[in-house]
């Protein structure tokens, strides 16, 4: 059994291995953007960790109280994205028997009406960018069906609720694969960039519509191959397009996340694939 300190500190690991990567559009170690920081991610890993990861807690009250704790750090979003797809991965590590991708299947079937009305709440709080309203479950009224139920009816729209309800499949299926047995820093840019020419990013297509997102999924297939200078060059251009992929850094994380956790479960003493370090 991992202890909540464990699952945190793995959590915090794939935070800031995740700005290690040149992530065109994104904040990294290279480039700041968007009116954020590296800093501010740091900060807000550092500060939602210890409620994300308490032992116990239910899925919604983790990310309710993680993004309570982060506004106030921070006072912007950034970070709902990655706390809505690893509350329930750091739920599933507390658990004792079978592979973690099981567990997590337990954990979302097992969520509660709370769970529901706890991430609305967060939800609204966070107000992420092109939030808009939504005909059914909308976040901010109280909720009338489960969390797993309102995320399935934003699936076709939003791949993190996808993953509430295929069971975290490109995480598992996309993701995990390419960080499994890798140091962090070295696998994020690959794991980013996998999600970043799989999908049209969710976050990018509230803002700025379906077209825009599928377009950026299209230029971010053309640098298949492309050297760092060529990915330096296309990060400044979408920030000067104020295009920011946010969900496919969300997505990084969260599989750096579930990898390091499977890894740390199955990994003899003394030796540390998982490390947040070089090799």
């Amino acid at each position: 059994m991992k202890s909540a300190d464990e699952i945190a500190a793995l959590f915090i690991m794939a935070c800031r291995a995740e700005l290690e990567a040149l992530k065109p559009g994104n904040v990294h170690r290279f480039e700041a953007g968007h009116g954020m920081t590296v800093e501010d991610f740091e900060t807000s890993a550092d500060i939602s960790a210890p409620f994300l990861c308490a032992r116990g807690a239910g899925v919604g009250a983790r990310v309710l109280r993680a993004v309570s704790a982060t506004r106030k750090a921070v006072g912007q979003n950034t970070n709902l994205g990655i706390l809505l797809l690893c509350a329930p991965l750091a739920k599933a590590a507390e658990r004792t028997e079978g592979p973690l991708r099981t567990q997590l299947q337990t954990v979302l079937a097992d969520m509660s009406p709370q769970d529901a009305e706890d991430t609305f709440r967060a939800i609204a709080l966070a107000a992420p960018g092109g939030l808009g309203t939504a005909p059914e479950a909308d976040v901010r009224q109280q909720p009338h069906i489960g969390l797993r139920a309102a995320m399935r009816l934003a699936a076709d729209r939003d791949l993190i609720a996808r993953q509430y309800a295929n069971g975290f499949a490109d995480i598992f299926d996309i993701g995990v694969p390419l960080a499994a047995g890798r140091p962090m820093e070295r696998a994020a840019q690959d794991v980013f960039l996998a999600f970043a020419t799989a999908a049209p990013d969710s976050h990018v297509a509230r803002k700025f519509g379906h077209a825009t997102a599928t377009d950026l999924m299209y230029r971010f297939r053309a640098l298949a191959g492309a050297p760092q200078e060529a990915l330096a060059t296309f990060d400044r251009v979408l920030k000067a397009e104020g295009l920011n992929p946010g969900t496919s850094a969300d997505m990084t994380v969260a599989s750096l996340f579930a990898a390091a956790l499977d890894e740390k479960a199955s990994t003899p003493c003394g030796t540390r694939p998982w490390s947040h370090g070089k090799d």
